[in-house]
């Protein structure tokens, strides 16, 4: 189970190899954003090498946008090598993105970026448009610029609306978009809470100082594991629908929710 995703640009190699031995559970190698237009080939032939061999982590990479100059070469370097672990699709507002991606990916696991007003309106058809298609996310920054939001509470409504979508498609509940100020670390476990009382799991970072408050943020608290084997141990005594002592009252809905919560607790944070 994937929690923390480690951003790392794709024109700096030795930046990418700190990253995959700093204790991620999943590096993200960026050919988009954080490379330069100078750079942009040089980034693609340093990350096709990298993973031709299968590296110690999963690896995903984010490519260049498909309509842009170097989307196409992106994905025709990177499909069918050993140590591709997915490709993450900036700037998607339409499921036929999807379809020419996964066209051209050799079969590859997909994560469409949602960084627009018509790709969150689109969500449910994008997450829906190809099998390869494993996941959803909201890139924040260009989300918040085409939205003009200026308060966080402004996307809360596109958070819960890519939520929805993958889990109505089926997929995994998605990973918190990046939080931007790497000093404010009290900033970010209150932003995780938030994210995690919304439905997210997990989130992308920026520098490795956020991957334990990440963690700790999505791992369930001791009170909780205990409540979910209070839960589970009454369901396994008394089947079918039933009220603990303390009033709650335990359905199949409840006993799936706690079977979560443990497999959560299992990731008890060791940073």
């Amino acid at each position: 189970m994937i929690l923390t995703w480690l951003y790392a640009p794709g024109d700096r190699p030795a930046v990418v190899a700190k990253a995959l031995a700093c204790g991620a559970d999943a590096v993200i190698v960026d050919l988009e954003d954080a490379v330069p237009a100078s750079r942009k080939e040089y980034a693609r032939s340093a990350t096709a090498e990298l993973l031709d061999e299968r590296p110690p982590l999963p690896v995903h990479v984010r490519v260049n946008a498909l309509d842009s100059p170097w989307g196409g070469a992106d994905l025709a370097a990177l499909a069918g090598l050993h140590g591709l672990a997915g490709l993450r699709l900036p700037k998607i507002s339409s499921p036929e993105q999807i379809t020419t991606a996964a066209d051209r990916a050799g079969g590859v696991g997909l994560h469409a970026l949602l960084e627009s007003a018509l790709g969150v309106e689109r969500a449910y058809e994008i997450a829906r448009a190809h099998p390869s298609l494993r996941g959803l996310s909201l890139g924040e920054a260009d989300l918040r610029a085409d939205l003009g939001v200026s308060a966080d509470a402004g996307l809360d409504w596109c958070r819960s609306r890519v939520v929805v979508a993958a889990r109505a498609a089926g997929l995994s509940p998605p990973a918190q978009s990046v939080f931007p100020d790497i000093r404010d670390l009290e900033a970010l476990a209150a932003s995780c809470a938030r994210g995690r009382s919304l439905g997210f799991l997990g989130r992308a970072a920026i520098h490795p100082r956020q991957l334990p408050v990440i963690e700790r943020a999505y791992v369930p608290a001791a009170e909780e594991v205990a409540a979910a084997e209070e839960v589970l141990g009454a369901a396994r005594d008394t089947p079918g629908a039933l009220a603990l002592p303390d009033g709650r009252f335990v359905d199949p809905a409840v006993v799936a929710a706690a079977h979560r919560t443990l497999a959560l607790s299992r990731r008890a944070p060791t940073r």
